[in-house]
């Protein structure tokens, strides 16, 4: 059973949200949570295996609370989920070097929220890679801060997980990295999992900002 917790000001939203995924038979909800100070406290208490978190709240915005419980080290296991609507795209790579996972809009249907909810948890693939890799091509600078790796890091990755970093910031899945490399779906996931053990990295969310702010892939590249 997978355990979410949602995060809105909107009550309407946190309600139908909260109602669509505790309609699913392989998810619970375990709270719901107004604004992003209360999320960090309910997922301390709670620790849920996804948050769904919104980006604009008051006292604590979903950025600074998404960082917070990603820097907690009984949530390593935790995943945040960003609900976001287009006009807010700007806070998304934000929210994605905070921890954040992946991303789905408000807009979506019963069926995709669900879906994400599963994606993120199962942490095998970006949400949507085309759109992540849009948003970073926009908004991430090469040579910008990570603030947990150095480029020294980098220097621990043998060729092969150097080439599967760059597939994964490219947006491939691991199956679809497997076809590349003419591997097996195993062996690209073992891949994907040192590379992120060497980089210290959350998730294949943070794989890609890294892979843009160290320079190893740019802007249309």
């Amino acid at each position: 059973m997978i355990t979410v917790m949602v995060v809105d000001d909107q009550s309407l939203i946190r309600t139908a949200v909260g109602e669509i995924l505790a309609s699913e038979g392989d998810i619970s909800v375990v709270g719901e949570a107004r604004d992003g100070a209360e999320a960090v406290v309910m997922a301390a208490s709670h620790r849920p295996d996804v948050v769904v978190m919104d980006i604009r709240m008051p006292v604590l915005d979903g950025i600074a609370a998404t960082a917070q419980i990603c820097a907690d080290v009984d949530l390593v296991t935790t995943r945040v989920l960003i609900l976001t609507t287009f006009e807010e795209d700007e806070y998304l790579v934000q929210a994605l070097q905070a921890g954040a996972s992946g991303f789905i809009g408000k807009g979506s249907e019963p069926e995709e929220i669900a879906r994400a909810v599963r994606a993120v948890h199962a942490g095998d693939a970006l949400l949507s890679p085309t759109a992540t890799r849009s948003l970073i091509t926009r908004y991430v600078r090469p040579g910008a801060p990570v603030g947990v790796q150095t480029p020294e890091a980098f220097e621990h990755l043998t060729e092969r997980e150097r080439e599967v970093l760059l597939l994964v910031a490219r947006g491939l899945s691991n199956s679809e990295i497997a076809g590349h490399l003419t591997i097996s779906p195993h062996t690209a996931k073992t891949h994907v999992n040192r590379v992120m053990t060497k980089l210290r990295a959350h998730d294949r969310a943070q794989l890609v900002i890294l892979a843009y702010e160290n320079g190893l892939l740019t802007p249309g590249g």
